[in-house]
């Protein structure tokens, strides 16, 4: 790789080298298809295809709180994609999301499948289609809303930007670390200011805006996400502590992040969910024992 104080950006980029990092098997700067491969469909009106990452996990929690709140509609099956492996560069999966990015539903609930992508977008559907998470009074639902895409807006900064540099990219290049630690700090601290002054992200009650922040900030706050909290000290922001073990506790949250996940203790491993009792009888643990 040339070394970037060297480096003089050609008058027109081309792709004529591997990236480097973690992820240079799949990264690439065309759109589409790369195979020929159907998507499997289950048997509930809810078809979700993902991967157990802080943006699957959004759509597993808000799916289970459903489930919790008695909506037997939002029964779903959650097919796992293999990002590593370019699953998501399937025929397939590019027709339910042309931006080859997880998590990707279809609702098969009515006479005709309806996809939804992007995890503001999923959320929003399934808040609106359930009645559930999303206030109706317009205040409340514009500070709802206003969080909700503060989250889609911020996150860029800490995982494409502070996780790649920090924990993937080939070299530690000091500036591109420098300038996403202090934005991803900064987001830290508008988080932690508004939790010092509201008990959930947005208003009083839990809602899809603390189902989007928390697998990215919680993430940071409680499970050393890319090996960086004592990096960046996310001891600090006591509020953002407070909220994520509130979250952690509600049993739906615990099951949420179990599901497509494919790191961590086996027990909390389950690989696919097409069933309540998955929970019980399909994590990683027990497979692994009846193999």
């Amino acid at each position: 790789m040339t070394d970037t104080s060297d480096y003089t950006p050609p008058k027109v980029w081309s792709w004529n080298k591997p990236s480097g990092g973690r992820f240079a098997n799949i990264n690439r700067p065309i759109a589409g298809p790369t195979h020929e491969k159907d998507l499997p469909v289950g048997r509930h009106p809810l078809q979700l295809y993902s991967l157990g990452t802080p943006n699957g996990v959004k759509v597993t929690v808000m799916l289970e709180e459903l489930l919790a709140r008695g909506h037997r509609g939002a029964e779903y099956d959650a097919w796992l994609i293999r990002i590593g492996d370019g699953d998501q560069f399937s025929s397939g999966f590019v027709a339910v999301n042309p931006n080859s990015k997880i998590p990707a539903l279809m609702d098969r609930s009515g006479p005709t499948p309806i996809r939804v992508f992007e995890t503001g977008a999923i959320l929003m559907y399934l808040a609106e289609k359930f009645g559930e998470f999303l206030p109706t009074q317009t205040a409340a639902r514009a500070e709802c809303l206003s969080w909700l895409f503060w989250q889609m807006g911020s996150t860029p900064y800490v995982g494409g930007g502070f996780g790649h540099f920090y924990a993937y990219a080939p070299t530690k290049i000091e500036y591109a670390i420098d300038r996403f630690t202090m934005e991803t700090k900064r987001l830290l601290d508008v988080l932690d200011r508004r939790l010092a002054e509201s008990e959930y992200g947005a208003v009083l009650d839990y809602t899809v805006a603390d189902i989007a922040i928390f697998p990215w900030y919680g993430g940071l706050a409680k499970f050393g996400q890319y090996g960086a909290a004592e990096f960046l000290a996310v001891h600090e922001y006591k509020n953002v502590q407070r909220w994520a073990d509130v979250l952690l506790a509600r049993p739906a949250v615990k099951r949420g992040r179990m599901v497509n996940r494919l790191s961590g203790e086996l027990s909390s491993q389950l690989h696919e969910r097409h069933d309540a009792g998955d929970f019980d009888t399909k994590t990683q643990d027990k497979v692994t024992a009846a193999s």
